[in-house]
């Protein structure tokens, strides 16, 4: 009976910061203002259609980076060691440590029409380039933003991966590339499924860095959302209906990832 008592306060805090407000949501997703239950919130929905495309198809962009960027560094981290290692770690970390919306804001004034980045084109003779307010900063934000969270679950997969597993894929005769490709890869696939649903799932929904670096000309789901609560078109009926099927969408992303998953660790383990 103790050992229960011990996890009141979190069924408590689970209860009413989480279980609470996704109740909530699901009201006021399915009521008008009056009270009454409604679908139209939902047929809504279809006016911004344009705007569920372009927050998914970014995010998408952004992980695959991340991912092409993060793999072979966090392999690197895993096999060095010394103080190429800890150097390294404390780079990827160290902007963790600065406040989101902060570090994020600091990329406008490098991306500016006369910022750093553009001073720098022109001493080459070239530009000013339009960078900010596009889409392509939208996506060097989240990829900057949100990198950490590709490495450091590969990172965390990789280096508990036995030595001696590696040596005698070596020994029975793979060369580098084998080893990695039927050895490495699978073995470290839960990171990366992990590294792949922590960077989506908060780039999907972003809002401060579509309004940083995208100066509002570029609509996402996170400021159409913000826009429904906070913004002039109040609206939170069809504010909640939004943040409902972008909610849906997410966790149905996430059963599949992880279906996919435990496929590939039963091929592995076989």
């Amino acid at each position: 009976m103790k050992s229960k008592a011990i996890s009141y306060p979190y069924v408590a805090w689970m209860a009413l910061f989480v279980i609470a407000p996704i109740v909530m949501i699901t009201i006021y997703a399915f009521s008008t203002p009056d009270g009454n239950f409604t679908w139209a919130n939902f047929a809504t929905m279809t006016q911004f259609a344009a705007a569920f495309g372009r927050s998914f198809l970014l995010a998408a962009i952004a992980t695959v980076i991340c991912l092409l960027i993060g793999y072979p560094l966090a392999y690197f981290l895993a096999r060095e060691r010394g103080w190429l290692h800890r150097m390294a770690t404390m780079l990827i970390m160290l902007p963790m440590w600065m406040n989101f919306l902060l570090r994020t804001y600091s990329w406008t004034f490098l991306l500016e029409r006369h910022g750093l980045i553009n001073r720098l084109f022109g001493l080459l003779g070239l530009g000013p380039f339009q960078m900010i307010d596009t889409q392509g900063a939208i996506v060097l934000g989240m990829v900057y933003n949100f990198l950490p969270y590709m490495v450091l679950p590969i990172f965390s997969v990789i280096d508990k991966i036995d030595p001696k597993v590696i040596e005698a894929a070596q020994d029975l005769g793979g060369n580098a590339s084998v080893v990695f490709r039927r050895v490495t890869f699978p073995l470290s696939f839960p990171g990366v499924l992990s590294g792949i649903t922590m960077v989506f799932i908060p780039s999907v929904s972003t809002f401060a860095i579509s309004g940083l670096l995208g100066g509002g000309k570029t609509l996402l789901l996170g400021n159409l959302i913000d826009m429904q609560f906070l913004g002039n078109a109040y609206n939170p009926h069809l504010g909640s209906a939004i943040s409902l099927v972008m909610m849906v969408i997410v966790m149905v992303c996430m059963a599949v990832m992880n279906r996919f998953g435990d496929g590939e660790q039963q091929g592995v383990t076989l």
